[in-house]
């Protein structure tokens, strides 16, 4: 099973990598987790991971394999760990992971990171919330670059779809988080990525996301993930030598 597989490689990974967690705020679930790659002097280039579940499920320590292919490029992973619906409604998550961000512009330096160097990645959910780090605002994000697998990029369908059951998504939270209806930091560069076994929609919302970027002059760029569906895609980004492994260490690198 590889959702198995891949909490089997987190746990692995933790027990290889130097790793520390912080709380970013006091709620139970506002912490993350610190990978210093073994052997470096900073100050680092710093990569944060958001990971997916639809809202409603795992946490960060699912997802500490991603910090593999971060350290082997030389760069500070960041996993972040953020409460899960029904149990908090969406404002309350998008609100979370901007907090993250910004404890990571305020405190990694004193783990050697640099956080004029920061990149974001996230699947699925994950994808969407790391999107909302980057949208446009009064100031630059500080996303220099962005990975963006298998994302949700258009919250509608979902009041349609089995989901709606558990997490019963409103027309309001629609509205304010779905990444196709918002405006993005022009200087963050964006590589987004979707497997080609994925189903029908998260292609369609994919290229439709890809265009909106371009047409508002990000960088972007969109590649398919030949034989990958939405979890062994996700398992890949801890491999270095897979296709989604190789543009997350792109991403990482951008900023070196």
């Amino acid at each position: 099973m590889v959702v198995a597989d891949i909490v089997s490689r987190s746990a692995a990974t933790r027990e290889r990598l130097p790793m520390s967690e912080a709380a970013y705020g006091d709620g139970p679930s506002e912490t993350l987790d610190i990978f210093v790659p073994p052997g470096t002097t900073g100050p680092l280039p710093v990569h944060m991971f958001i990971h997916g579940g639809y809202w409603r499920m795992f946490s960060k320590r699912d997802y500490s394999l991603v910090a593999e292919t971060v350290a082997e490029a030389g760069a500070i992973a960041v996993i972040v760990d953020y409460a899960l619906m029904p149990g908090v409604r969406m404002a309350s998550i998008v609100d979370q992971v901007g907090r993250a961000k910004q404890w990571v512009f305020d405190n990694i330096g004193a783990f050697g990171g640099d956080p004029s160097r920061l990149t974001v990645s996230g699947h699925s959910a994950g994808a969407q919330l790391a999107a909302l780090l980057f949208r446009a605002g009064a100031a630059p994000s500080g996303i220099q670059a962005a990975l963006l697998l298998g994302g949700l990029y258009d919250l509608a369908p979902l009041q349609k779809s089995f989901l709606q059951a558990e997490i019963g998504l409103t027309d309001e939270e629609v509205r304010r988080f779905t990444p196709l209806l918002q405006a993005y930091d022009a200087g963050t560069s964006v590589s987004v990525l979707v497997g080609s076994r994925e189903t029908p929609p998260f292609h369609d919302q994919a290229g439709a996301f890809t265009k909106l970027l371009g047409r508002q002059g990000l960088d972007v760029s969109y590649r398919l993930i030949a034989g990958r569906h939405h979890m062994d895609s996700v398992r890949d980004l801890g491999d270095s030598s897979s296709l989604a492994g190789i543009e997350l260490t792109k991403i990482v690198a951008c900023t070196s």
